[in-house]
């Protein structure tokens, strides 16, 4: 029997247990920006930990930081082979509105080839599906075709913030030649896609205050001025009607897509009309001047995230609220720092501030650098190999509007190339309810990353940058 045909009995052998374990997984509330869920984060950690160990990993560790737990351990047994980090995350993002789950969040339910539950997709299924290929060819081969180190964040969903003063300071430890990261998706079913670039991200909160308390709207109405109408005001300045963000120098550092690139987008099987159709919309939106693509990928992008004020349940409550408030985040290209436009955010809002209120603002600590990288690295060209091998066709290279925020920390303290290789679908409601992970895409992942771990045993060329 050859190797893969003893992993592949091994995959199959085993297909149920590895669910139940991934439904165990599923079952713990991980939600890292909620100080109420400290100890789930915990739980979490022990259950990761404990089954790196099972897989075959050694030196397992769960390591503190200034917030959640790092999950660390190492397989170091191919000596004169390459070195793979494999970074995700075990953390998972809130679940409101919870009334619009079909099933709770934190039960994880199959139906129709689907595996409901918040983090099947992102990110813990996809970090599952490593721990499963370890112990795969630790089982069958009793050893792994390159050395692997794993190293599993419970700050990503926040930004990272102590995980990267973590990085820096362990540096020798994390030191590899590859960064591999399965936090992606496919660009389509049956369609792979390899990823080269990331957007930036930085965001802060607005808190707008009126008069001491909610007045009367008919004893005050028309004496002082409604915070909710200010905020308005000051949101709507943030743009122009053709959807351009109207900030000053917000722009500066945006370069044009070569023409290479540009050509290279336009022939990406991209359908307009299939996306307003899948995202329920009349109408896509976005900067005048620019396809969806470049928009989404290459064009800098400010969002309102949340606001909120006065009264908000059923029936009518004739009050001027006290409060108003805004949640905001930016995605950021090229050479965008995150601190400087938050400078421009912040003066820009002060710039706009009606009278009548006063307002304060608190930064969020979630920022990350875009990131870019080259296609050409053998270890980028092995991992569209391994696609080819399981999935029949080769994938694509394309850009993201999403930010992984280590990507940039790791490519600029180890000079290592990134690969982004997911197994996850856009449409799989990732951050929203009824969150969800094609079991077909799990099958096929475990076969891939099995793969790529043999493809980048046997390259010729020895990794860089």
């Amino acid at each position: 029997m050859s190797h893969f045909e003893r992993l592949e009995a091994f995959f199959q052998e085993n297909r149920e247990r590895h669910l139940q374990e991934l439904q165990d997984f599923l079952r713990i509330p991980s939600i890292s920006s909620l100080s109420s869920h400290r100890e789930n984060m915990v739980h979490a950690a022990e259950w990761l930990a404990r089954q790196l160990k099972t897989a075959g990993m050694k030196n397992v560790e769960l390591v503190p930081t200034g917030g959640h737990p790092v999950v660390y351990g190492e397989w170091l047994g191919a000596p004169g082979k390459t070195t793979i980090l494999i970074y995700g995350h075990y953390d998972v993002q809130p679940v409101d509105p919870l009334t619009l789950w079909e099933t709770p969040p934190f039960e994880p339910t199959i139906r129709d080839g689907k595996l409901y539950a918040r983090g099947s997709a992102d990110d813990k299924g996809q970090v599952f599906m490593h721990l499963k290929a370890v112990e795969a060819l630790m089982t069958c081969t009793g050893e792994l075709p390159v050395n692997v180190k794993m190293f599993i964040e419970g700050e990503e969903e926040t930004g990272s913030y102590n995980t990267a003063a973590f990085i820096e300071a362990n540096q020798e430890r994390l030191a590899a030649d590859v960064l591999l990261i399965s936090d992606t998706p496919l660009w389509e079913a049956g369609q792979p896609a390899l990823y080269y670039g990331l957007k930036g991200l930085c965001g802060l909160q607005i808190d707008l205050r009126g008069p001491r308390e909610d007045l009367h709207s008919g004893f005050y109405g028309g004496t002082v001025h409604n915070p909710l109408h200010a905020l308005s005001q000051i949101l709507s300045s943030l743009f122009e009607p053709d959807g351009r963000i109207a900030i000053e120098g917000f722009y500066d550092k945006v370069k044009p897509i070569s023409a290479a690139e540009k050509t290279a987008f336009d022939r990406i099987p991209y359908n307009e009309t299939a996306m307003q159709k899948q995202l329920g919309v009349p109408n896509l939106f976005g900067e005048h001047g620019h396809t969806v693509l470049e928009r989404n990928w290459a064009r800098p992008t400010l969002d309102i995230n949340g606001m909120w004020g006065g009264f908000q349940e059923e029936g009518i409550k004739t009050v001027i609220p006290a409060e108003a408030h805004a949640k905001i985040t930016c995605r950021l290209v090229d050479e965008q720092d995150p601190e400087e436009i938050l400078m421009m955010l912040e003066r820009h809002l002060h710039t706009y501030l009606p009278s009548g209120v006063t307002m304060s603002i608190t930064r969020f600590n979630n920022q990350a650098k875009p990131y870019t990288c080259r296609i050409d690295h053998p270890a980028i060209q092995a991992a569209a190999k391994a696609y080819q091998l399981t999935y029949g066709v080769s994938p694509l290279f394309v850009r993201i509007g999403a930010t992984i925020p280590v990507v940039e920390i790791f490519h600029r303290l180890f000079r290592l190339p990134v690969v982004l290789m997911g197994f996850g679908l856009p449409s799989e409601n990732v951050h929203a309810p009824n969150e969800h992970f094609h079991l077909i895409n799990f099958d096929t992942g475990l076969r891939t990353i099995c793969r790529y771990y043999d493809e980048v045993a046997v390259m010729n060329d020895s990794p860089s940058s």
